[in-house]
């Protein structure tokens, strides 16, 4: 797994590379054809918070894990950390028929142990709801987003015609997810 390490306001050194690298060699053994796969590693700074974000995209499921903690190395053992429980606990889910064929290549079944806690509980959908998905720009969509006072709104962006959501983040800013 080829592993990418940046810093956002803090310079990624030799050595917060090579721990970097160093842990997330842990999840080599859950990842098949992990000479094509690319880690994305983000540290960052904000006050004396040191923040970590790793995203793993694979062929057909993402693997992503943040923690912001005083120390940066000890945020990169919780993130490490975080990603292998989300492997092992979602073992059953993924190895599921309709997910394992598209899988098969991403992630190696026979390395994942399974949790203690790992429930066979499928997923339960308590809530359908249609909407209008209406043609207006990002400011706009902000605005009936906070009228509405949700997290998130769906959209069709009147530039690009694509359909977008606009959510808000952890730290106040917002987020487009656009479409392809």
């Amino acid at each position: 797994m080829e592993i990418f390490v940046r810093g956002d306001n803090i310079e990624a050194t030799k050595a917060i590379q090579d721990y970097a690298k160093e842990k997330l060699g842990r999840i080599n053994k859950y990842i098949g054809e992990s000479d094509k796969t690319r880690a994305t590693v983000m540290v960052s700074v904000k006050n004396h918070n040191q923040k970590v974000e790793v995203t793993i995209p694979l062929k057909n499921v993402i693997l992503r894990a943040e923690e912001t903690r005083d120390d940066l190395y000890a945020a990169i053992d919780v993130v490490v950390d975080k990603l292998e429980r989300q492997i092992r606990k979602n073992k059953t889910k993924l190895q599921s028929k309709k997910i394992k064929d598209k899988l098969s290549k991403d992630l190696m079944f026979e390395a994942i142990d399974t949790m203690e806690d790992d429930s066979e509980e499928e997923v339960k959908i308590v809530k359908r709801k249609t909407v209008e998905v209406k043609p207006m720009s990002e400011e706009e969509a902000v605005l009936q987003m906070e009228l509405l006072e949700h997290q998130f709104y769906i959209f069709k962006d009147a530039e690009t015609n694509k359909v977008a959501v606009v959510y808000k983040r952890k730290e106040g800013n917002y987020g487009i997810i656009e479409s392809e």
